[in-house]
C-alpha cells in the first residue's frame, strides 16, 4: 500500500515543500497580482538592494565633486627660537625692526609665537580623470539600477512558484479528502460483504490498511499547505501565513519570436553591456595618466604673535601648477594591460550571458510545450481512471474481481487525481518562468 503514497509525493517533489504546521484556513486570501506587488513593495532582499542602489548614487556625487574647488580653514600655533623660521614669523607679523637685524638677533633670537590663520582654496582646471571618473559612476548606477529591476524579476518567480505551490497544496487537500472518503467507502463495503458471508477477513484488513495509508496522506497534505502558506507570509515580508483566492491563473503561450525579440531588453544583460563599457572607459582612464593635471591655488593668510584669529600681518598668494608625471615605475603600463584584459572579460562573458538567453528561452518554451500537453494528457487520464474504477468496483460488489484489484485501481486513480493536479499548475509555471527568461515576467503578469 505504498504505491497511493509515492504518487503523492511525486507532487510535492517539484515544490519542494517541507517543515512543521497545520493550516487553519483563517489565513488572508491574495491574488497572484497583489501578491507580487506587495513582495515588490514589501520583500526585505529587494528592499536593502534599493537601499544599497540609493547609496550608490552618492559615487556619482563623489566623482562629481572633483570638479568643484577645494577650500579649507586651518589655524596653527607656532613657537621656536629657529633662525629663519623666527625671521619669517616675525616677518608674517609685520613686527620686524631694524634691530632684528643685529648679529645677535639673528643668530640666537628669542623664541617668537605665531598664531597663523589660512583660507585655502585648489581648483583643478584640467584632469581628464575627473571626467572619466564622473562618466563611470553614473554608467555603474544605471547597471545597478538594470540589476535591481532583474532582481525584481526574480522574486516575481519566486512569488509565483510559492503562490501555485500554495494552490496545489490546497487542491491537493481536496485529492486527499476524496481518497480518504473513498478508503473509507470500500472499506464499508468490505465489511458488509464479510458479514453477508460474502468477503474474506483479510480483504477488511486490507481495506483497512487502505484508509490509514490515505489518513496518513491527509496529514502529510495538510503539512505541506500550512508550510506553504507561511512561504508566501515570508517573502511578502510578512510573519503570518498568506493564502491564495480561488480565481483561475490564465497567461496566453505568445509566438516564440515574442520572447526572443523581448530578451534583448533583459536587464541583466543590459547590466553587463554597460558594465562592459564601463571596462572599455578603464582603459582610457589608465591611458589619461600618461597626460598632464593643471591646479589653480590661491591662500590668504592671517598672522598674529599673540591673539587666534589675529591679524597684525596679512598676506596671500596665487598660484597655478602643472604636473607631468613622466616616468611611475611602469605602473600605467600595467594598470592599462590589466584593464584591456578586463575589457576582454566582459566581452566574452557578454557573449556567453547572449548565448544563455537565447537558450534558456528556447528550453523554457519547450517546457511549457511539453506542460501543456502533460495537463491534457492528466485530464484525460483521470477520466479514464475514473472510469476504471467505476467499474472494477462494480465487478468487485458483483463478486467479479477480487480486493486486490478494487484496491490498486484506486492506487491509480489517487495518482491520476494529483497528477492532474501537479501538471496543470506545472503548466502555469512554465509560462510565468518562459516570462522571466525572457525578461517579459511583470509584463505577463500585468504588473508592470
Amino acid at each position: 500500500m505504498k504505491r497511493p503514497l509515492i504518487g503523492l509525493l511525486v507532487v510535492f517533489f517539484f515544490f519542494g515543500v517541507v517543515g512543521p504546521g497545520k493550516s487553519n484556513g483563517l489565513e488572508k486570501q491574495i491574488a497572484l497580482k497583489e501578491a507580487v506587488k506587495t513582495a515588490l513593495e514589501e520583500n526585505h532582499d529587494l528592499r536593502a538592494m534599493g537601499n544599497r542602489l540609493f547609496a550608490q548614487e552618492a559615487d556619482i556625487g563623489m566623482a562629481r565633486s572633483a570638479f568643484l574647488p577645494k577650500i579649507a580653514f586651518e589655524e596653527r600655533a607656532t613657537r621656536t627660537n629657529n633662525p629663519p623660521t623666527a625671521f619669517m614669523m616675525k616677518l608674517n607679523q609685520g613686527r620686524f625692526s631694524q634691530s632684528d637685524f643685529e648679529i645677535g638677533s639673528l643668530n640666537n633670537p628669542q623664541p617668537v609665537t605665531d598664531l597663523q590663520t589660512l583660507l585655502t582654496l585648489e581648483q583643478p582646471l584640467y584632469d581628464p580623470k575627473v571626467s572619466l571618473g564622473l562618466a563611470m559612476a553614473q554608467k555603474e548606477h544605471a547597471a545597478q539600477n538594470e540589476s535591481y529591476y532583474r532582481k525584481k524579476e526574480e522574486l516575481t518567480l519566486k512569488v509565483a512558484r510559492v503562490y501555485l505551490q500554495v494552490h496545489t497544496a490546497k487542491a491537493f487537500i481536496e485529492v486527499s479528502q476524496k481518497a480518504l472518503e473513498d478508503a473509507r467507502e470500500h472499506l464499508r463495503v468490505v465489511e458488509v460483504r464479510y458479514k453477508n458471508g460474502l468477503g474474506l477477513y483479510s480483504d477488511i484488513l486490507r481495506a483497512s490498511t487502505a484508509v490509514t495509508s490515505a489518513e496518513q496522506q491527509m496529514v502529510s497534505a495538510e503539512k505541506n499547505l500550512a508550510v506553504s502558506k507561511r512561504m508566501l507570509g515570508l517573502l511578502l515580508g510578512k510573519t503570518d501565513p498568506l493564502d491564495t483566492d480561488d480565481q483561475n491563473i490564465s497567461l496566453p503561450l505568445n509566438p516564440i519570436n515574442y520572447y526572443t525579440g523581448a530578451s534583448e531588453g533583459r536587464k541583466d544583460l543590459k547590466a553587463l553591456k554597460m558594465r562592459h563599457e564601463n571596462a572599455q572607459s578603464t582603459v582610457k582612464l589608465a591611458e589619461a595618466k600618461y597626460f598632464p593635471t593643471i591646479h589653480l591655488g590661491g591662500t590668504y593668510q592671517l598672522n598674529d604673535h599673540n591673539t587666534p584669529l589675529g591679524s597684525e600681518g596679512k598676506s596671500w598668494l596665487l598660484s597655478a601648477a602643472l604636473r607631468w608625471d613622466l616616468f611611475d615605475g611602469m605602473n600605467r603600463k600595467y594598470e592599462r594591460a590589466k584593464a584591456l584584459q578586463t575589457v576582454k572579460e566582459t566581452e566574452e562573458l557578454l557573449k556567453g550571458l547572449d548565448q544563455m538567453v537565447s537558450f534558456k528561452i528556447h528550453e523554457a518554451y519547450l517546457t511549457v510545450q511539453e506542460a501543456q500537453k502533460n495537463a491534457e494528457l492528466a485530464r484525460a487520464a483521470l477520466k479514464t481512471a475514473e472510469e476504471g474504477q467505476r467499474l472494477v468496483k462494480s465487478r468487485y460488489e458483483n463478486s467479479l474481481s477480487p480486493l486486490v484489484d478494487f484496491l490498486d485501481v484506486q492506487v491509480h486513480l489517487n495518482q491520476a487525481r494529483a497528477d492532474r493536479v501537479a501538471k496543470e499548475n506545472e503548466y502555469l509555471f512554465a509560462l510565468i518562468h518562459l516570462g522571466f527568461e525572457s525578461g517579459t515576467i511583470l509584463k505577463d503578469l500585468n504588473i508592470e
